[in-house]
């Protein structure tokens, strides 16, 4: 009985934590799903605004840059880092330059959004173009980085390979011919035995003595 009861508890236990981590498998792709929406429609609204001429256009356009860059960046580099574990130190540097690019892309937001002094929004664009452009050339450079490294990488891997190949080759070409003319194999037990011209010729004094006595 205590025995059925173990088994039970451990069956419930089992259960208990499949549902447990299936509950929370689905929660995080529902929050996934609401991060992936939310963020296609500010990407929507933002291309939108971009389009509009003067300063509310000029400053969806810095976001948009901006964004564009820190994207390509950080699908390069998480891309890489699971083939090559040496730009983990570069992938944590992005993800500090990607905490100040979302300061960066809050203050451009609350400016646009918030701000109805059209002059005051001109006066500041200068200064945050500038921060934007800074931090996409250090994600550019990290991207452009990583990019060199994978092509140098295959390449050497090309390389090496191309060795290999022709060691291989050099070996096919150079072989050690069989020698096909082998004596004739001599038959067991009959080593010495007369050649067909010599069957029936008797040494020389018998075939005097027989020549006499006939």
């Amino acid at each position: 009985m205590q025995v059925a009861l173990v088994v039970v508890a451990l069956t419930f236990l089992v259960f208990l934590t499949l549902v447990v981590s299936g509950v929370r498998a689905v929660r995080r792709g529902v929050r996934r799903a609401r991060r992936d929406i939310r963020h296609a429609l500010s990407e929507a609204a933002l291309t939108a605004r971009a389009a509009q001429p003067g300063v509310i256009g000029e400053g969806a356009r810095i976001r948009k840059e901006l964004r564009a860059s820190l994207d390509s960046t950080r699908a390069t580099l998480r891309q890489r880092t699971a083939q090559d574990p040496a730009l983990t130190e570069a992938l944590g540097l992005f993800e500090q330059l990607e905490t100040h690019a979302g300061a960066l892309d809050e203050e451009l937001a609350r400016l646009m959004d918030g701000e109805p002094d059209r002059s005051r929004i001109a006066a500041r664009l200068p200064e945050l173009r500038g921060r934007a452009d800074r931090i996409r050339r250090s994600a550019d450079s990290l991207r452009f980085a990583a990019q060199d490294r994978a092509r140098r990488d295959d390449a050497d891997t090309l390389e090496a390979l191309h060795q290999q190949i022709d060691l291989e080759a050099s070996a096919l070409r150079h072989w050690t011919p069989v020698d096909r003319e082998r004596p004739a194999a001599q038959t067991p037990g009959v080593e010495g035995a007369e050649a067909p011209g010599e069957r029936g010729r008797l040494p020389g004094g018998l075939r005097k003595r027989r020549a006499q006595g006939a």
